[in-house]
């Protein structure tokens, strides 16, 4: 059975945001991930998570300045120095948090940078990166994101439907720059959602990559809501997982249509949503 973390930036954001930890674990979630740990002291975060036995289990290293447009900064030629001196912050909180995962994030390239210049810093910093976290057990994740769509007007932060301009698209050049780098603990993160919207295929694409995916979200397609919701064959998925024995976590990176526990009736199967959150509540 797949292992379900919830998407603080996305699911239960009805609530103040420390609350959502609370939130998860009332409603069968066993893991949490988000993109963005550095607006609280780790040991706050951690002290919610083992409250509740939650496993963190994925966070972003520093993006650059998201309200200005950056989306990472790894494959931004001339910005290495800064890219390199948020690494340790990352080290720092996967530390704290007890988490073994950090997306590194490509960041957006504009229309007047060289795509192979943009290619070499982007492998250069992914070694820099795999090298630093490495002596610290962290793991680095590369994710190819859709660059069509862009922020989700009046959403809550750092929720979006794609990144315009992203310089990592597909799961082939993926594939072909964690090869590049030449490093065992960076691997492959792919998303289902901008699978779909990039390059379909996604059952063979998940079984040929089994063997260096460290990590998978959902969220249906189109409008990146629930996964009960869209086009995509989840339930075949979920199982195609389980026969390929995939042991990584599941993110349910996805905006609720609604309330968030009113849309968890996909989740039932597995134990999650709101008669587990009333049990638990009532216990």
């Amino acid at each position: 059975m797949p292992k379900f973390a919830a998407n603080l930036h996305y699911l239960f954001t009805e609530l103040p945001f420390l609350d959502r930890i609370d939130a998860a674990a009332e409603a069968g979630f066993k893991g949490v991930e988000f993109q963005v740990p550095y607006d609280y002291p780790g040991r706050e975060l951690r002290a919610r998570l083992d409250a509740h036995g939650l496993q963190m289990v994925l966070f972003d290293a520093p993006m650059g300045d998201w309200d200005a447009g950056d989306r990472g900064l790894a494959a931004v030629p001339g910005r290495e120095a800064e890219f390199r001196a948020g690494l340790p912050k990352a080290v720092e909180y996967a530390q704290a948090l007890g988490c073994e995962l950090v997306h590194v994030m490509a960041g957006v390239v504009g229309p007047g940078v060289d795509y192979k210049e943009a290619e070499r810093a982007y492998v250069a910093n992914l070694r820099y990166a795999a090298d630093l976290f490495r002596p610290h057990g962290v793991n680095a994740v590369i994710e190819p994101i859709n660059r069509r769509l862009g922020v989700v007007s009046g959403g809550p932060s750092y929720t979006t439907e794609g990144m315009h301009g992203y310089f990592l698209n597909h799961t082939e050049h993926a594939r072909r720059v964690i090869e590049m780098v030449g490093r065992e603990n960076l691997s492959l993160h792919l998303d289902v959602y901008h699978m779909q919207m990039l390059e379909g295929n996604l059952a063979e694409t998940i079984r040929g990559n089994i063997g260096n995916l460290k990590h998978l979200q959902i969220a249906g397609v189109p409008g990146r809501h629930e996964p009960s919701v869209g086009e995509i064959n989840y339930p075949y998925l979920f199982d195609l997982l389980d026969e390929l024995g995939y042991a990584g976590w599941v993110g349910c990176e996805y905006r609720p249509l609604g309330k968030t526990l009113d849309g968890l009736g996909w989740a039932a199967r597995f134990g999650i949503g709101r008669r587990t959150a009333a049990a638990i509540s009532q216990a």
